[in-house]
């Protein structure tokens, strides 16, 4: 190649160098603009959510329900992961007997939850009361096993919960419910002996009878559990008898 021909070829090769490097900062500057521009637009947002739901807590404290709650919603609409604006709805709600709108509020303030606390353990046993009253028992049970997990220490809540379950007919919710309590509560042994019951009144005469031993072996001075599993032994072993 003569020295002419290279020079032109050189000169291409730059001016195409140079069009590669336009076109990459172009694009590159087109990125961060974009990556700005989303987060003026997120930052703009929450301080408008902020705006209507410190407004929202004033109305609400002045027992301004109607105006409260328009704040709150407007909250929301511009921040949807303002968890506090859906449980002070629900309260609202609540407080007005409205129970159903109530609902979804405090499934989307729970769906944000992280971590636990108090208000959230009160949001998974007020959700369930909520979902059993209107028997949507396919939902409450997955609220009420949570609430359970949440705050193992409340067996009144679990017997109220089971009991419920048990007299709708949903006796494979009352079972879900106390295998629930036997596993968060391993030192109560009238967990062990109810679930027992229920599995025993199923037909399920050996998964009974291991609920009862864990019964008397928890709870070694009470004569009552020792003698539901000798009673059961018996019956199984007349059942194998006859077979």
């Amino acid at each position: 190649m003569n020295k002419p021909s290279r020079s032109r070829l050189g000169a291409v090769l730059l001016a195409l160098g140079a069009c590669l490097l336009t076109i990459q900062a172009s694009h590159s500057f087109a990125q961060t603009g974009a990556t700005v521009q989303e987060r003026a637009v997120a930052t703009s947002s929450s301080e408008l959510a902020q705006r209507h739901y410190r407004r929202a807590n004033t109305y609400n404290n002045l027992e301004r329900y109607d105006e409260a709650v328009e704040e709150y919603r407007l909250a929301v609409a511009a921040d949807p992961n303002l968890a506090d604006a859906y449980r002070n709805l629900a309260n609202i709600y609540l407080s007005r007997d409205e129970q159903q709108a109530a609902i979804p509020m405090l499934a989307r303030f729970i769906e944000l939850q992280q971590e636990a606390s108090t208000p959230l353990t009160a949001s998974l046993k007020t959700i369930g009361e909520l979902l059993r009253r209107a028997e949507r028992f396919e939902e409450s049970i997955e609220y009420d096993v949570r609430a359970i997990h949440a705050d193992p220490r409340d067996d009144s809540q679990v017997h109220l919960i089971g009991n419920l379950y048990d007299s709708k007919g949903h006796t494979d919710k009352a079972i879900r419910v106390y295998q629930t309590a036997a596993e968060v509560m391993p030192d109560n042994a009238f967990m062990n002996r109810t679930l027992g019951r229920l599995y025993e009144r199923e037909g399920r005469l050996e998964d009974a009878l291991a609920q009862y031993r864990k019964a008397a072996e928890t709870d070694l001075s009470s004569q009552f559990y020792r003698e539901l599993v000798q009673n059961l032994e018996t019956r199984l072993d007349q059942q194998q008898g006859q077979g």
